[in-house]
């Protein structure tokens, strides 16, 4: 068993949707836990007008009967309030109405999407690579949070910067600034795993290490340009002797007074907390555009503008507990089996009491 998704829907179209499969069934589920994530990732110091309009909650459509998972495929959706004042420009049959956009954004898809799937209009192309994109993303991920606590794992994420300043009010300050300037500004962000135990993932092929699955993850996140697990960066400037974590004893447990690899050894987890990082590049839509060219005049202009923010740290950290939790769900289902969640539970627990008594871990 897997647990995987694949989401559909354009930022101004109808609705988003999501089909989460590979859950076990006899997960307790509630739309509140779910609306709850969907709310954190609406919030943030720097978001846009956009999340005025939108007060984003979820339908289930598929999968859950009386609160739980029933062992198929569930179908999330969350409507688009703003679909109203944009469905003749975003219809899906019918002729093109409005203005095309051509002038592609440096650092985003427009022009290389654009270019590979042979568009004229660049909004055939912006509307998927938005951002908006990971609603769903964090409401499957919603539903994985929830089947790991009965695991007992819990997500956790925190803002560590913003553009370089880490005090609160000198964060405020530094968006406010590049607000003021047409501009805007990236940060980085901290997700943690509790409660995972050794053994997870696998150091027999490459596509099995599940340090490299988060590392994927994280990078698939939109405007994620750097990922590091545990001191990833800053370990590499350091001797041997400084990184890894030595390994103790005491009473018979085994146990770690350092945890500088992040969870990570082997692609595999040690039984610490994993701690994944990502470093957000800023928003690529400036209300001071910056320079480009027009895809269908061939001349230069300035980038077009759409409605943006102009700081979304927070909304990626909450975006970046959804994809470990879909990861972390993924590998235990990989691991311990089990159609219904007693058997996967029954799994888990005697593969803990064995890492106990023959390791210490």
């Amino acid at each position: 068993m897997a647990v995987r998704y694949i989401s559909g829907g354009e930022s101004h179209g109808s609705r988003l949707i999501c089909i989460l499969e590979g859950l076990p069934a006899g997960v307790k589920v509630s739309s509140e836990f779910v609306n709850a994530g969907l709310k954190r990732r609406q919030g943030g110091y720097g978001r846009g007008g956009r999340m005025k309009i939108e007060s984003d909650r979820v339908e289930f459509l598929s999968g859950i009967r009386f609160g739980e998972t029933i062992g198929s495929p569930i179908t999330l959706s969350v409507e688009n309030r703003d679909w109203k004042n944009w469905s003749e420009r975003m219809s899906a049959e019918g002729s093109p109405f409005g203005e095309k956009v051509t002038n592609a954004r440096p650092g985003h898809a427009d022009l290389t999407g654009a270019a590979k799937f042979a568009r004229s209009d660049v909004r055939d192309i912006l509307e998927r690579s938005s951002a908006r994109e990971t609603t769903m993303r964090v409401a499957a991920g919603a539903l994985c949070k929830i089947f790991l606590q009965s695991c007992g794992v819990e997500i956790s994420s925190a803002v560590l910067s913003v553009g370089g300043v880490t005090g609160e009010q000198e964060i405020k300050n530094r968006i406010d600034a590049a607000k003021n300037l047409g501009d805007t500004v990236g940060g980085i962000f901290e997700v943690k795993v509790s409660g995972v135990p050794a053994g997870l993932g696998s150091h027999i092929q490459w596509d099995r290490k599940l340090d490299a699955k988060f590392a994927a993850a994280f990078m698939s996140i939109q405007a994620i340009k750097a990922v590091e697990l545990g001191d990833g960066f800053s370990n590499a400037t350091k001797l041997g002797s400084e990184v890894h974590d030595e390994i103790f004893i005491d009473g018979g447990k085994i146990f770690r007074k350092t945890n500088r690899a992040g969870g990570f050894e082997g692609g595999m987890t040690n039984g610490e907390d994993l701690i994944i990082r990502a470093a957000m590049k800023p928003i690529p839509t400036l209300m001071k555009p910056l320079q480009t060219v027009d895809i269908a005049t061939k001349l230069a202009t300035t980038a077009s503008k759409e409605r943006s923010d102009t700081c979304a740290i927070w909304a990626a950290a909450v975006v970046g507990e959804a994809m470990a939790a879909i990861v972390t769900a993924d590998a235990f289902t990989e691991k311990f089996g089990g159609d219904a969640l007693c058997d996967t539970l029954a799994n888990l627990e005697n593969y803990r009491a064995r890492l106990a008594r023959d390791f210490g871990l």
